[in-house]
């Protein structure tokens, strides 16, 4: 694993070592000891997958504490703008995001520490999305943040994406009572 950037204290975006020739790749997508070296040092307790086609946004999801949870991001087929939020009261970067197109062809993977919110815009029909996470999902101590909140101000390149009913609800950045 090489640590690519660390936009913001934490949040890290990785790349796997792929090993290439003319019959495809072969890469760890996971392996405990290479990712400690680069300073995450968690145990993960749940794997998840999705698949969403274009134009599809989830998030801004993350769980509350003492459930809050870290997750190492990437995706298996297409391609996704990946975003975190910086949820963290004391920080100096809380209410600023980092996001980085995530793909099957650039294998980049975002690890989000506890106390960020999480969210991805579908850049392509089909895309498989897999994410490790350090708690398990705990309904309810999940929260969001809405995907289009002006006080942060995402750039997500798009007006209207499918969003879920439950995230067409989520909070405003002034109405959160951050306990992170």
């Amino acid at each position: 694993m090489e640590l690519i950037q660390e936009p913001i204290p934490g949040l890290m975006l990785v790349k796997p070592k792929v090993f290439e020739d003319h019959r495809g790749y072969f890469f760890e997508s996971y392996n405990q000891n290479s990712i400690k070296e680069i300073g995450i040092d968690e145990t993960f307790v749940q794997d998840n997958q999705s698949k969403s086609n274009k134009s599809v946004l989830r998030g801004l999801h993350f769980q509350v504490p003492p459930a809050a949870q870290g997750k190492l991001v990437r995706v298996v087929i297409g391609s996704v703008f990946d975003v975190a939020v910086d949820l963290r009261s004391d920080s100096e970067y809380y209410g600023k995001w980092f996001g980085a197109v995530l793909s099957s062809e650039n294998k980049y993977q975002l690890w989000v520490p506890p106390g960020f919110a999480h969210g991805y815009l579908v850049l392509e029909d089909e895309t498989v999305f897999s994410y490790k996470c350090t708690e398990f999902y705990q309904p309810d101590k999940e929260l969001g943040i809405m995907w289009n909140d002006k006080d942060i101000g995402i750039e997500w390149n798009i007006e209207n994406p499918i969003l879920s009913t439950k995230d067409e609800k989520n909070l405003s950045l002034s109405t959160f009572n951050s306990p992170f």
